[in-house]
């Protein structure tokens, strides 16, 4: 069965969520642009038809066919997201990994909380995001600073909260 409001609710309830942190992350417009590509036909038609509400439609997709197709359209148009950071080396003629500027990287961690957020609904807690991260070793395939910048400010979520955090992050640069 097709689910259109569901998933609709489900990513607007995200993007929302998202929204919040980034203005707290003080990073407004990055909030308020965030993730518009879900709303595309590409992305919107494969979330309603894979919706099933507790994990994203792109995991049952990919099951499915090996890929996502859904998700290979949203990495290359959001620059929040470690796999659109990947670039030819010109010394290793090879794809690798690029560091994440800071704006991109904090909207990154706004969407991971938020995520986290979504998902384990009433069953989260602030260490939710960190162990996600760990879980799914993405540390393995991002820029090396990327993800060490990444993983504190998660484990200062899970030490410090949310409050503390967000005032650590909106004060750095993002040059």
């Amino acid at each position: 069965m097709l689910h259109p409001i569901k998933h609709f609710l489900t990513i607007s309830k995200h993007r929302n969520t998202v929204i919040c942190h980034c203005f707290k992350a003080g990073i407004p417009l990055r909030g308020l642009l965030h993730d518009l590509s879900k709303y595309s036909p590409n992305e919107f038609f494969a979330g309603v038809k894979y919706y099933q509400g507790y994990r994203s439609p792109n995991e049952i997709q990919r099951e499915l066919f090996g890929y996502s197709s859904a998700w290979l359209h949203h990495k290359g148009r959001n620059r929040h997201h470690f796999e659109y950071w990947n670039d030819v080396n010109p010394l290793t003629k090879r794809y690798e990994p690029v560091k994440m500027p800071v704006k991109y990287l904090k909207e990154m961690f706004c969407d991971r909380v938020a995520a986290s957020k979504i998902y384990q609904g009433k069953n989260y807690t602030d260490s939710h995001p960190l162990d996600y991260f760990k879980r799914g070793r993405a540390a393995d395939y991002m820029h090396k600073d990327t993800a060490e910048t990444l993983e504190k400010w998660l484990i200062m979520l899970k030490e410090e909260g949310e409050k503390a955090t967000f005032e650590h992050i909106k004060n750095l640069k993002d040059y």
